[in-house]
């Protein structure tokens, strides 16, 4: 979502940090690129206003323009502003009250309260393991109520029984008594939405905090609706009196101002963002990584978060013990794809690196994208088990025969071999002998760096992080050099080669690069 001001933002701090001085001109001229940045990416202008304001304030201060690095204190000013406009510190859903907690959703139709809601009680049943209670309150979108109890069925999250001719408020009632029957810890009432605001749509939603008494009122407003969706945050905070927010579809193309300008116009706190249509895909929203991101100063704190959710332990484990052996057959390699498209696929994982974003733009350019790992996944689907096993079988008529299979050509399989086969050669250097392996020496070295305790010959063992302690980790990574811009990945200086087909560009920080990322056209 904010890639367009990520890139604008990136060439205007870039053009700072280049210079050995700064004039207050400098600054100046910098700040109205910054300003006309925001402003395209839909920020309201009285809180573009106020931000430069601050940054322009603390940015022209004699002691920032006579230091060494005047550039990089500009930038960290500007850092630690969008950090403030976008509310400091994250604030998730606050559970302190005496159970059944209630929980209610507002907002307009369409914006996903309803899927929202049931990923809110998948996660607080998965992660806080919490007994959850769903409730419609939605008597007028044809099949809403229904549609909910299918989300809790396929979430396994128990829902209110559906009783004809209730009113919303009569519901609203008898789900707060069937949670506190039911020894349920937190109620979730999802009310009713409308394509604008109504006077009765203001006078239900009070009748229904009335009787329900929630702790919670959470407002979903869909992210792409840009700034309409402050005022409607205005609106309804207003009137019902809202705790928090939650942005969905902040994996759209939009252009972020809502998000951006949200917790400065209303003075609520973001709590949730919605990145996806699956179940799982709800994220706490920080502040800080959020700024970090549109910086491109890379997140790594959430991408260990998301590693930990979707590595598997025990694979990962067998991954380890093939790699000090040095063996990495075909099978091994469409594990690491499907971990990667479970991670956010290749646009995911670049986007939380730090100073990846060059990188990133260059492999989109030539069509190295997710849909590529689906593809070689089917063709390593359309070998039998003895040629995953053993790639040097696969001569010219098991190429044809596996094309046919996977809809592909003889092309796209040597590419996949080529690929295996220098991912293969380079299990085998840090899988081999001398100092404990090349691969040891590596993650032992970024594991130290970041402060972590070593788990798989060196590797951090991402199930055993206290998640108390990421926050604290995005410190210590930028410490080591992993949250500046440009930074790279500490501890893995030792790879040369860069990325084949790339050319040799390296890795910020990687001294060269992994090998395995075919496609790209070499430099001339």
């Amino acid at each position: 979502m904010f890639e367009n001001l990520q890139d604008r933002l990136g060439s205007i701090l870039n053009g700072l940090t280049g210079r050995g001085a700064l004039s207050e001109a400098d600054v100046s001229a910098a700040l109205r690129e910054v300003r006309r940045a925001l402003l395209e990416a839909d920020v309201a202008l009285d809180v573009v206003r106020s931000f430069t304001d601050r940054v322009r304030e603390k940015a022209v201060g004699a002691e920032i323009l006579k230091s060494i690095k005047p550039g990089q204190m500009v930038v960290k000013i500007v850092h630690d502003e969008l950090i403030e406009m976008l509310g400091g510190e994250g604030v998730g859903i606050d559970l302190h009250a005496a159970a059944p907690v209630v929980v209610m959703m507002v907002g307009l139709q369409g914006s996903g309260k309803t899927t929202t809601s049931a990923k809110i009680a998948h996660r607080l049943s998965t992660r806080d393991k919490k007994k959850v209670l769903m409730a419609s309150l939605d008597t007028r979108r044809p099949a809403a109520q229904e549609q909910l109890r299918q989300l809790g069925a396929q979430a396994s999250i128990d829902t209110l029984p559906i009783i004809a001719g209730q009113s919303p408020t009569d519901i609203a009632a008898r789900a707060v008594q069937a949670a506190k029957l039911g020894g349920h810890d937190v109620v979730i009432l999802d009310t009713a939405g409308r394509t604008h605001i109504d006077e009765p749509l203001m006078v239900e939603m009070a009748d229904i905090k009335k009787r329900s008494n929630p702790h919670e009122i959470l407002l979903v407003a869909d992210s792409l609706t840009g700034q309409d969706a402050v005022n409607l945050a205005r609106n309804f905070d207003e009137r019902v009196g809202i705790t928090g927010l939650v942005l969905t579809r902040m994996d759209g193309d939009g252009r972020g101002g809502a998000a951006l300008s949200m917790r400065a116009v209303t003075g609520k706190p973001i709590k949730l963002i919605g990145v996806g249509e699956k179940m799982s895909e709800l994220e706490e929203f920080h502040p800080r990584r959020i700024a970090d991101r549109i910086l491109g100063m890379g997140d790594i704190v959430s991408l260990v978060e998301r590693a930990a959710e979707n590595i598997d332990a025990e694979k990962a484990a067998a991954m380890a013990a093939k790699m000090a052996k040095g063996k990495f057959d075909l099978d091994d390699l469409a594990d690491q794809l499907r971990q990667m498209q479970k991670m956010g696929g290749m646009g995911g994982i670049m986007g939380m690196m730090p100073g990846m974003a060059g990188v990133k733009d260059k492999m989109a350019a030539a069509g190295l994208d997710d849909k590529l790992f689906g593809r070689q996944i089917a063709i390593i689907q359309s070998m039998t088990r003895a040629e995953r096993a053993n790639p040097d079988l696969l001569k010219h008529s098991r190429k044809k025969r596996i094309a046919a299979g996977s809809g592909t050509d003889a092309a796209a399989i040597n590419k996949l071999l080529k690929m295996h086969r220098q991912m293969a050669d380079m299990m085998k250097m840090m899988g081999g002998k001398g100092k404990g392996g090349m691969m040891k020496q590596m993650m032992g070295g970024l594991a130290g760096k970041m402060g972590l305790g070593g788990g798989m010959g060196g590797m951090p063992d991402l199930s055993n992080i206290d998640p108390r302690q990421l926050e604290a980790l995005q410190k210590q990574a930028e410490a080591a050099g992993l949250g500046k811009p440009g930074g790279g990945m500490p501890g893995l200086g030792g790879l040369s080669g860069g990325l084949p087909g790339l050319g040799g560009a390296k890795l910020p920080g990687l001294g060269g690069g992994f090998p395995g990322l075919p496609g790209l056209p070499k430099k001339k």
